[in-house]
């Protein structure tokens, strides 16, 4: 370690939020994709606005790379500390600062849980729309750097549409506020670039999220399916029938029956498939809502459809949904949770697909996305202890990926580039698109210290593979069978 650097960091900080010692900083090697594992120069966790600007002041000097972490509960790598970096986490920064019930908005710390929000203005009847699974232990500051969504942001949008203004720390210790408490702002929608950016343009150190009024009644059904192919066209068929649900899930049968052992939410364990769909509004439009789209599903091939009969049925359907990704843990040493996106029209090909490329690597996969907007997150199950295992898992999201790009898709929904997608993102973008992202990361971080080498690649990187998207096609590379 620099000891001058060293230095001046204790010099700015309180003893308690500067880790340097080996023990201490191993918690922090990783986020939640725990294959990517790298311990860090330093971890310091500021108190104070102060504090963390005096960090980014000195690093700048002294060339250090910064990476900033939420509640490192990311699933890209996007937190993956840099052996000769430090690690910003915005831990302590976990107040709610305003709750404005009047305007319905408050402003909070980046450090707030995710979940926090919506338990603190529940009283006053409002709530937080975006509700991403981890959301009882990820933070606002995490959801705004990847741009989360969540079950319900079919209806009520990911945290883009859900943020109305921003406070950021640049590299130089600069405080930008982006936004404005009112629906719109003059100038340029920097909102929207900096939601998303993965930590590369910018600490979040203030977010002020807009409030939602509770609606006087949510209610979910449950329909059973005999294939997957066939649920996959029943979300299709929803959509084509003029029903905006607030939430629409599917889970094919693997997921459901870990989920069922795992929370004993009621699943059928014998169904191809489910589909959770919600839906919420006034009471009347509800009832209505619910008739129409029990016959849509039908039409459309259930096989069977369940309408939760309470407040508590509503929520055990969720709370299988919601603790899928744990519940696969259960049934294998090691998974491989992918996130892309597809045109909800592609369904039912891609999932077939999918099933295919299983047999083809010999590994399980389970179905868990939100259908609705054709997010995808199969979990591919595999056992790091098994030679090849690992690379075979990582060669068929790759394939998972590619295949989601073809069919005019994007290789990810809501979990971020990180250093998980660099490679993948090389077949989505072009060379002028990928120029122009390094473009901005310039006019934020020149000296390119925040977050680096992670969100965008390299437009070598992309040339030495061989995948760089052109305009037309792109450059040769071994291709999955086109539809």
């Amino acid at each position: 370690m620099n000891p001058a650097f060293l230095v001046a960091l204790r010099a700015a900080l309180p003893p308690h939020t500067l880790l340097i010692e080996a023990e201490a900083l191993r918690p922090y090697e990783c986020d939640g994709l725990s294959a990517y594992r790298q311990v860090p120069l330093a971890v310091c966790l500021p108190e104070t606005l102060e504090q963390a600007r005096e960090i980014l002041k000195i690093c700048r000097e002294h060339h250090v790379p910064v990476v900033a972490r939420g509640a490192g509960t990311g699933l890209s790598g996007g937190a993956l500390p840099l052996a000769d970096g430090v690690v910003l986490s915005l831990a302590r920064f976990n107040r709610i600062l305003e709750i404005d019930p009047d305007n319905r908005l408050a402003r909070v710390q980046p450090g707030v849980r995710n979940l926090a929000i919506s338990e603190a203005v529940a009283p006053l009847g409002l709530y937080y729309a975006p509700d991403p699974s981890s959301q009882i232990a990820c933070s606002i500051g995490g959801n705004v750097a990847e741009n989360s969504g969540g079950v319900h942001c079919l209806k009520y949008g990911l945290t883009v549409h859900n943020v109305l203004a921003l406070k950021v720390l640049t590299m130089d210790g600069e405080l930008l506020e982006i936004g404005a408490a009112s629906l719109d702002s003059p100038g340029y929608d920097l909102l929207a670039l900096m939601t998303g950016s993965e930590g590369l343009l910018g600490v979040v150190v203030e977010v002020t999220v807009k409030l939602l009024v509770k609606p006087e009644r949510a209610q979910v059904l449950l329909a059973a399916f005999a294939s997957v192919e066939t649920a996959g066209a029943a979300v299709a068929a929803i959509i084509a029938a003029g029903i905006l649900p607030a939430g629409l899930e599917m889970m094919d049968n693997l997921s459901i029956r870990a989920a069922e052992d795992f929370v004993h939410a009621g699943y059928p364990v014998d169904a191809a498939a489910i589909l959770l769909c919600e839906l919420d509004g006034g009471n009347a439009e509800v009832s209505e809502q619910i008739m129409a789209l029990r016959e849509v599903l039908f039409a459309a091939g259930a096989v069977e459809v369940r309408t939760a009969e309470d407040e508590a049925q509503r929520m055990k359907f969720w709370a299988g949904r919601k603790g899928a990704f744990p519940a696969v843990g259960r049934i294998s040493p090691d998974y491989y949770c992918m996130d892309g996106t597809i045109p909800r029209r592609h369904l039912a090909r891609v999932l077939k697909r999918i099933g295919e490329l299983s047999e083809h690597y010999g590994l399980r996969v389970a179905n868990v996305f939100h259908a609705g907007d054709g997010n995808l997150h199969p979990l591919i199950l595999f056992d790091a202890n098994q030679p090849g295992e690992m690379k075979q898992a990582e060669d068929f999201g790759s394939d998972i990926l590619r295949l989601c790009v073809e069919v005019g898709g994007t290789v990810t929904g809501e979990h971020g580039i990180g250093v998980e997608k660099l490679d993948a993102s090389c077949s989505q973008f072009t060379a002028a698109e990928l120029a122009q992202f390094h473009a901005i990361k310039a006019a934020f971080d020149p000296a390119g210290l925040l977050n680096p080498g992670k969100a965008v690649p390299t437009l070598h990187r992309c040339a030495e593979m061989g995948r760089m998207h052109v305009t037309g096609g792109e450059l040769p590379f071994p291709e999955l069978p086109r539809f």
